[in-house]
């Protein structure tokens, strides 16, 4: 039953994260010769949610 439901929590799990660093509960250090990761870091604000949403739908939709 877990093993079935294995990618879905990664996915939840990777969209938690993602949405903690866009909304600024959890801080990620950039260096300041890296302005390409501070720019994706501002899209994890809607990336996050988007990959949580999905991770449910996968969950409700799986066959087991």
């Amino acid at each position: 039953m877990f093993a079935a439901y294995i990618d879905e929590i990664i996915m939840a799990c990777a969209g938690v994260w993602m949405a903690a660093i866009g909304f600024g509960y959890i801080e990620l250090s950039v260096p300041p010769h890296q302005a390409w990761l501070g720019n994706l870091v501002k899209h994890f604000k809607w990336m996050g949610p988007l990959l949580l949403g999905i991770a449910a739908l996968l969950a409700v939709v799986s066959p087991t």
